[in-house]
């Protein structure tokens, strides 16, 4: 869920009135947000750095709100969306009407599109915003806009990327192509000279905010590039815009154009962008038409679409959905109060709904739903027992392991919860094996190292929980009791879950009894005997390279392997940064059910 910040004194003066906190913390839950914090520039920076780096900086102590917003609400990632939303709300105001119009003299603007993109960003969509009148918190504004619709549906810029320029620095027509990285030479954003693409790469690499960008096409044959006439580079999208085109206070006219690999979530960026600061234009709510042209088989298409569209729907379905009894008169006020203009029709029986280009969020009858069950306001949904009786038991696997887990403490060992997810070296690696043999599902795009696999087995994340607690008395006894995934062909999904039980005893000795002992009253606990004739539980001696040679058993069950115990191997304690032995077991619970 993203959080805007906004400036507490620029709000209320776009709402035209001064709320408390808790008054205006009040007015966002009844939209359906969340004020997060209230908080300054000087506040945030003590947080982050210190007290010490926050007194002797220049941060401001003007009072900024934090107000979470819907992941899918991108008309709300701005105060201009923002204000727009809480006053139609508030019935202070109408929803505007946005309109794409062609330039007065009839000389649209043309975007044309090389074949050649299709290598890196195939689509691009463009409009221009006429008369503009931009100030410092404006500016601000729709740059940070721009940064949360990148962070958000642009999925960091590998889906739609936004170029914003100063139209009256540039000439048409533009031409969107991609080249050779050594061919493409410009000055980048707030830089002195010109640098090549591929010098760029490398002056960029060790920027904070642009070398998360710069895979996206690093490893492309060409990079992608927007130029105009007289062939000044616009912008090297995903990566950054020219300097020659750069917005500025003095900027009267705005060309934004956005590259993308889906065309669709471009089409959502670029509505988003010219609805929200077209407020500003002289001509309120009025955006200019740029054409954009595919060279490959001179496909015309007109942006921005600003497309309205109209949805049907039940009075009754909405008021069974919610549990709500209104006329259909009033479920069509509170729509209009959620931007969503509507009337009755067909009797009062249904309500037309009128879904504006802002509202990309509505795609199904159950976000129309929602809106009126937000308008409604949920604290006056009132609770109602269910008319269909059910009776809830709980699954086995699950009784059976709360059940394992009050014994297993009440036998001194105290419970860890670790994260399913962790580094392909804390399940191959680390633990002397090969990352084949691990039946291992991996994540397609990890965000971080920690986090690259689902694990396959408990052990690496007790042994990093013990790691962090290298401070606290000896003997620490460890177990977790959860799930493992490892994948399965016979799955619909390629994988599957498995409920084991780890346990690790960490002191100056290893301690194999102990963990034996703890086995011994597990299988006590589930009344299976010890047996070497098939009918009960045995450990035969194995080699696993994760335990030291010569101290390790395979855990076996009605002549079924379910798990191993042992001394863990040096190697194996050195990697996970322990200092003394450790003794483990680790089996499988679900044979017991």
């Amino acid at each position: 869920m993203p959080t805007i910040s906004v400036k507490k004194h620029l709000l209320f003066e776009a709402l035209s009135k001064t709320y408390t906190d808790d008054e205006f913390a009040d007015l966002c839950f009844d939209y359906g947000l969340e004020l997060d914090e209230v908080t300054s520039e000087k506040e945030m920076l003590a947080k982050e750095q210190g007290e010490n780096k926050a007194s002797t900086s220049l941060a401001s102590d003007i009072i900024i709100y934090r107000i979470d917003i819907p992941a899918n609400r991108y008309d709300l990632l701005c105060l201009e969306g923002l204000a727009r939303g809480l006053l139609i709300f508030l019935k202070k105001a109408e929803a505007p009407r946005y309109k794409a119009l062609p330039p007065s003299d009839g000389q649209m603007q043309r975007l044309y599109i090389k074949p050649v993109t299709k290598q890196v960003r195939p689509h691009a969509v463009a409009a221009i915003l006429r008369n503009v009148t931009i100030t410092k918190e404006v500016y601000d504004s729709f740059i940070d806009l721009q940064d949360k619709l990148h962070q958000n549906i642009c999925r960091k810029r590998s889906l739609v990327a936004i170029g914003t320029h100063d139209l009256d620095t540039i000439t048409g027509p533009f031409y969107f192509d991609a080249q050779d990285p050594e061919k493409i030479k410009f000055c980048p954003l707030n830089q002195a000279i010109e640098f090549t693409a591929a010098a760029q790469m490398e002056l960029f690499s060790h920027d904070s905010h642009l070398r998360h960008y710069l895979p996206i096409i690093r490893d492309k044959p060409v990079y992608p590039v927007i130029y105009d006439s007289n062939n000044i580079v616009l912008s090297m999208p995903p990566i950054i815009n020219g300097d020659h085109s750069k917005l500025t206070l003095e900027t009267k006219n705005v060309f934004i154009e956005c590259t993308a690999t889906d065309l669709t979530k471009a089409k959502i960026v670029l509505d988003t962008l010219v609805t929200m600061f077209s407020q500003y234009c002289d001509d309120k709510f009025q955006v200019e038409s740029v054409e954009v042209i595919y060279e490959e088989d001179g496909k015309s298409c007109i942006y921005p679409e600003l497309k309205y569209r109209h949805e049907v729907i039940s009075a009754d379905l909405i008021n069974r959905q919610i549990g709500i009894n209104e006329t259909a008169e009033d479920i069509a006020s509170l729509l209009t109060k959620m931007c969503l203009a509507s009337e009755v029709v067909e009797g009062g029986k249904k309500v037309k709904v009128e879904v504006p280009p802002t509202r990309a969020d509505v795609i199904h009858a159950c976000d129309i739903v929602e809106d009126v069950a937000i308008a409604y306001s949920y604290n006056r949904i009132v609770e109602r027992i269910p008319n269909t009786n059910t009776v809830s038991v709980q699954y086995p696997i699950n009784k059976l392991s709360d059940l394992l887990r009050q014994e297993i403490a009440a036998s001194g060992f105290t419970e860890a919860l670790t994260f399913a997810l962790c580094s392909r070296d804390d399940i191959s690696v680390k633990l002397r094996k090969d990352l084949k043999d691990t039946k291992a599902v991996h994540i397609g795009n990890p965000k971080t190292l920690e986090f690259q696999v689902a694990r396959t087995t408990l052990l690496p994340g007790i042994l990093k929980t013990i790691a962090s607690n290298k401070n606290m008395p000896l003997p620490m006894k460890l177990f977790e009791i959860s799930d493992v995934i490892v994948k399965d062909s016979e799955k619909d999904v390629g994988a599957r879950n498995f409920r084991n039980f780890c346990a690790v005893n960490y002191n100056k000795l290893p301690d194999f009894e102990v963990i034996h002992g703890l086995l011994d009253r597990f299988m006590q606990l589930l009344e299976i005997p010890f047996s070497q004739n098939g009918k009960g539980y045995c450990i035969r001696a194995i080699d696993d390279p994760t335990f030291f040679k010569g101290r390790c058993a395979e855990i076996v069950v009605n002549e079924k392997p379910i798990g191993k115990l042992g001394v863990l191997h040096p190697e194996v304690l050195s990697k996970f940064d322990l200092s003394m032995p450790c003794s483990a077991l680790e089996i499988n619970i679900e044979p017991f059910l």
